[in-house]
């Protein structure tokens, strides 16, 4: 059975952060570009950090998902501080960035960074 064609052919291109080992205190800079290739919206983003052994989260974003950007690119852009306060323990951490459809899950596509945080 073939798939049906894409229609979104959603792309989410990560440009910060990189995978480059941080520390505790440092502000990470979040910079995720989401795009349709067919020039269609942006219909529903997320861009979330957890522990890649514990899966704890503890970065989770937009509060809203859908920012139905009409113009086929849509630029997430946000800082974050590493800190014991925001629950960032040294470790393996990873950045997922996710985009979808109009509906949950369609054409979602989700593009990951991993890095390590030192003390």
């Amino acid at each position: 059975m073939r798939s049906p064609p894409s229609i979104y052919e959603y792309h989410a291109h990560i440009h910060s952060p990189d995978a480059a080992d941080k520390h505790i205190g440092d502000t990470l800079a979040i910079e995720v570009e989401f795009e349709s290739h067919t020039g269609e919206p942006v219909h529903h983003i997320n861009v979330r950090i957890f522990n890649k052994s514990t899966n704890t989260e503890v970065y989770n974003k937009p509060d809203e998902a859908h920012v139905h950007d009409t113009g086929g690119a849509y630029t997430f852009e946000d800082h974050f501080i590493l800190s014991a306060a925001n629950g960032l323990t040294e470790g393996d951490w990873i950045l997922e960035a996710k985009v979808w459809g109009d509906e949950d899950g369609l054409e979602e596509t989700t593009e990951r960074v991993e890095f390590h945080v030192h003390n």
